[in-house]
């Protein structure tokens, strides 16, 4: 009986994430998670990185959120970004620019 509570519990948590992701809205307007981010120094550095294909299509879904917001419509439910879709596209760079900038900041103490 013990051994079945880890799994009640990932799913649980599971069923909450995409719950929560779903309630956030940004789906409902065609962007992904970190479309969302703040944009400070890191994740322009990121943004950077990217690959142009991705740094594209990244504009084209920023913009039609833009002009979905600016009309207060949002996208039919089958152009919704799915949870299971969405791709953190920008994570693995971000994490890489941190690293740098923390690399950079510690042998600058020294």
């Amino acid at each position: 009986m013990a051994s079945r509570a880890p799994v009640a519990t990932g799913r649980l948590l599971m069923g909450f994430r995409k719950w929560y992701y779903n309630m956030a809205g940004f789906n409902k307007l065609g962007l992904m998670r970190d479309d969302t981010l703040y944009e400070d120094t890191d994740v322009s550095e990121a943004l950077r990185r990217i690959p142009e294909n991705q740094y594209n299509d990244r504009v084209f879904r920023v913009k039609r959120a833009l002009d979905l917001s600016m009309k207060q419509q949002i996208l039919p439910k089958e152009q919704w970004t799915k949870f299971e879709e969405d791709v953190q596209y920008l994570s693995p760079y971000l994490k890489e620019v941190v690293q740098e900038r923390k690399e950079k900041e510690e042998w600058m103490k020294n």
